[in-house]
């Protein structure tokens, strides 16, 4: 039942990072850029890198949503979820640090809050806990 739940937060989480890829455009393509939101502005020169991320947090939502098999068996579907659940964890440890030590995040022209790195040690870490119990997992 546990991962049939994660797969429907999973399929949610797709929706979502679409929806924020279509926004993202949109309001390029609109020209209602530069834009402030949460008081983080926004330029056109930031929607492409966070429309190519989107697209890589959408490609492995999806996988893990629809195409993934419990229990995995394949040798290359654990050296996946162990490679995702570093590339989170590692994540986590850098928004960790910069909670811990203060660091200022530009990128382009937005200064990213530091509030934001409180999701940004949650999430992945949270993803990066549930790739290696997957992957580990006999």
């Amino acid at each position: 039942m546990k991962h049939q739940t994660l797969r429907e937060i999973a399929k949610v989480g797709v929706g979502l990072f679409i929806a924020d890829v279509v926004c993202g455009l949109w309001l390029s393509s609109a020209g209602l850029l530069p834009i402030s939101i949460l008081g983080v502005s926004w330029g056109a020169s930031a929607i492409m890198p966070g429309v190519i991320f989107d697209l890589a947090v959408i490609l492995l939502l999806s996988h893990y949503a629809w195409n993934m098999r419990l229990p995995i068996s394949s040798p290359s579907e654990r050296g996946l979820l162990k490679l995702a659940g570093l590339i989170f964890l590692i994540v986590a440890l850098v928004h960790l640090m910069r909670l811990m030590f203060g660091w200022n995040l530009i990128i382009d022209t937005v200064v990213v809050p530091l509030w934001l790195s409180w999701f940004g040690v949650i999430i992945p870490g949270y993803l990066s806990y549930t790739s290696f119990h997957f992957a580990l997992k006999r």
